[in-house]
Order: C-alpha cells, then structure tokens, then sequence
C-alpha cells in the first residue's frame, strides 16, 4: 500500500491531466469555426466532465491531508504547444482539431491506466476506474466524429 504522500502525488498527476484536459478543449473551442456549434458544445461537457473528476479528485487529496496542485502538467504543456504549432500548417479544420484532441485523450487514458496500476486503497481504485471509464467514452467519442470526418 502507498504512503499518503505517494498516494496525494499519484492523486494530484491525475488533477493535472485533468486541468490539462479543461485547458486543451478551452483552446479546441476558440480554433473551431462557428458552423461547428456542435463540437463547441460536445467540448464545453468534457470540460465540464473534468472539472467534475479534478474536484473529486481533489476532495480524495484534502481528505488524506494534502493540497491539490492548481497547475498544468509538463506533457500537458508540450500538448497545447504541439497543437498550437501543427495549427499553424494545417489551419483549424475540423479534422485538425478531432485529431489533436484525440491526441489529448490518448495522454489522459494513459495517465489513467498508470495511476492504476498502483497500489492504491480500493475505495481509490474504484474513482480512479470509474473516471478512465468515462473518459474512453469521451475518447470514443472524439474518435468517431474525427473518423467522419473527410480530410
């Protein structure tokens, strides 16, 4: 079993993939145009969907005596960088923007699955699980739209 200061650190990258995910969809808004209502929409649920995980991940983390971290993670940083420079060449087309968030879920699902194989308190396990699950719901999501798309 971790320490509660293993447990709180293994908590708190989860809180900043997390914050990543609100910032990265915030920046996917502004890039769409405005016949993409639909996507701006579907963005504004996941950035509600992670501002939901980071509190009650960030309520776990007060409840074993820790601080949550109001940051952003370094990938997550190297994320919007990325996105911001491959906008450049490609324009903000849709499909762009599906790919690059795909990309994102791709880093919070693996974030999810390492934290997972830690030895964490059920209890923990159990959140932890439930939230990589609705997060590959939203992957899928992304996935399936982006795949509609013609490029």
């Amino acid at each position: 079993m971790k320490t509660s200061e293993e447990t709180i650190e293994i908590l708190n990258d989860l809180v900043l993939i997390n914050n990543d995910r609100i910032t990265g969809y915030e920046r996917a808004r502004q890039e769409l145009k405005g016949e993409d209502a639909d996507l701006k929409l579907l963005f504004l649920k996941f950035i509600d969907q992670s501002r939901g995980h980071r509190n009650q991940l960030g309520a776990e983390i007060q409840a074993l005596g820790g601080s949550i971290d109001s940051g952003t993670s370094i990938s997550g940083k190297i994320y919007r960088t990325w996105m911001d420079v491959k906008a450049v060449f490609s324009g903000h087309d849709r499909h762009t923007v599906l790919s690059n968030c795909e990309f994102g879920e791709d880093a919070a699902q693996k974030a999810y699955k390492e934290a997972l194989k830690e030895s964490l308190p059920a209890y923990l396990a159990n959140i932890i699980s439930e939230q990589q699950t609705s997060l590959r719901t939203s992957h899928d999501e992304i996935k399936s739209l982006r795949d509609l798309v013609e490029h």
